[in-house]
């Protein structure tokens, strides 16, 4: 009895932590619409200075991903000590959400939510799926083994995503890209072993 008493209590905190990150997060967007509205501004500002940046602004982008999915690594394993690795998920789900509905708020993305088609949306709840039993995989095998190993297996998905956009999507495999995905692999091997 006295876990299905202690699962509800986790789950009901995990709503509560929910609303109040949510009201927290409709708070902030409503008193700090003007500054987020100024930082679009100055965005698009930058890109009519420097039109070509817009196309080769992919890289920067991609720095900026691999930089933070470094962080999430090290903040995860440390944030996750004694705690249940689908509770961590959960709550790091919960400020994911918060953080991304509020760009989509002050970028003003949500007034396009109608022209979404079924493919899309189908496409986008399967990421949403992948995504979660990553999430739920990561945070298990960081729980478990060593940020130095659990990091550089997780990055195999580099060379996965080439091999399944290769055979799913019909991209071209290049030298330069296989080559690529090999090195991550034997890299991968070579950290792990």
């Amino acid at each position: 009895m006295y876990l299905h008493v202690h699962y509800a209590s986790d789950v009901i905190a995990a709503l509560f932590l929910g609303v109040v990150l949510l009201r927290l997060s409709l708070w902030f967007i409503r008193e700090y619409k003007h500054k987020l509205c100024q930082l679009q501004y100055f965005h698009r500002i930058i890109l009519q200075l420097y039109p070509g940046q817009n196309k080769t602004m992919w890289w920067i982008y991609a720095l900026l991903s691999a930089f933070f999915a470094a962080l999430t690594a090290v903040f995860a394993k440390i944030g996750i000590k004694k705690v249940d690795s689908d509770l961590a998920t959960a709550i790091r789900t919960i400020v994911i959400l918060v953080i991304a509905w509020t760009i989509a708020f002050a970028k003003g993305s949500v007034t396009s939510i109608g022209t979404l088609s079924r493919q899309n949306l189908l496409f986008l709840g399967l990421s949403g799926v992948a995504t979660g039993l990553s999430w739920i995989f990561y945070f298990r095998a960081l729980q478990i083994g060593k940020v130095s190993q659990v990091a550089p297996v997780d990055k195999l998905s580099v060379a996965l995503a080439i091999i399944i956009s290769v055979l799913f999507l019909g991209e071209a495999l290049t030298w330069k890209s296989a080559i690529g995905a090999v090195l991550i692999i034997t890299g991968t091997l070579i950290l792990i072993l």
